[in-house]
């Protein structure tokens, strides 16, 4: 399975913000947004990775991440030109998926919750041995903003419908999705939306219509964020500020986890840890290495 993360757009939402400076790399606490939705994937066991820009952002993109080598991961950079939409961003990156299924996850998503990574990876095995569509949900105050998804009385779903004006549920479709290689045939025949968007709901609706999506609900253990707003943008960063602060262990962490699961050594992470020295990041790096600070 191969990760895509969808960072193009314009980020209007955050303006005047985003006039100089793509969002996902704007800091949410102490780490560039973009590390959140790497680090989702990265706890799959996911390590080949595509990142969906504009490409005028792409240097930037490159400037942070590289190719991903120094995390023991491989990441390309696919152009989005025009914010065109979700389903248009994961149709660009079927030359990169190359037959294989894939997990979608927004550059704007921060994802939280005890027992996280092995729900994610009972989703991942769901799609590998069953095939279809698999999208997580989470309960909202505001469901207006999101996709909704609609379940009958046995907890089948039974719509998902995007930004509706009168909800049918409170569950949110949230921004991490996992399909299998149909996935492409559905997103290129996606029409533009009354916004003039390809929308992600529609492929969904695809695999609704045949019977083969699956919804991995995040209950109250979980936490998610959409950062995409000014005040979802400062919820996220002063979530992550608690939890870190109150735990002493970060989330999001991409260096920590390629360390963790044997992607890169001892000496490697010492080595992305020494530039940021002075910093409560770098000593954070250095403490998991086992070093003294």
């Amino acid at each position: 399975m191969k990760g895509i993360v969808l960072a193009g757009g314009s980020g209007t939402r955050l303006y005047p913000t985003t006039g100089v400076i793509n969002k996902h790399l704007l800091p949410v606490y102490n780490k560039p947004m973009i590390y959140y939705p790497l680090s989702v994937l990265m706890l799959m066991d996911i390590r080949e990775i595509a990142i969906v820009v504009n490409p005028k952002d792409e240097g930037q993109f490159k400037a942070l991440l590289g190719n991903g080598s120094t995390l023991g991961i491989s990441i390309d950079y696919i152009h989005q030109p025009e914010p065109k939409g979700l389903a248009d961003g994961l149709a660009r990156a079927e030359e990169f998926a190359d037959g294989d299924k894939v997990c979608l996850i927004l550059g704007d998503n921060v994802f939280f919750g005890h027992g996280l990574p092995e729900k994610l990876r009972e989703a991942r095995k769901w799609i590998e041995e069953g095939g279809g569509g698999c999208v997580f949900g989470y309960f909202v105050n505001d469901p207006s903003r999101f996709g909704v998804i609609e379940f009958d009385r046995q907890g089948r779903v039974v719509s998902i419908e995007e930004k509706p004006q009168k909800p049918k549920s409170n569950c949110a479709a949230v921004g991490l999705y996992i399909y299998d290689e149909r996935v492409f045939k559905f997103a290129k025949e996606v029409k533009p939306s009354q916004r003039g968007e390809m929308e992600i709901t529609s492929v969904n609706e695809a695999y609704l219509k045949e019977g083969s999506l699956r919804v991995n609900l995040l209950g109250r253990g979980f936490a998610w964020f959409d950062a995409g707003t000014h005040d979802s943008f400062l919820e996220a960063g002063e979530f992550v500020a608690t939890i870190e602060k109150k735990t002493g262990l970060m989330i999001g962490c991409i260096e920590e986890i390629a360390f963790n699961k044997g992607w890169i050594s001892r000496q490697e992470l010492i080595k992305l840890a020494q530039p940021l020295k002075k910093t409560h990041y770098g000593d954070y790096l250095l403490k998991i290495a086992g070093e003294e600070a």
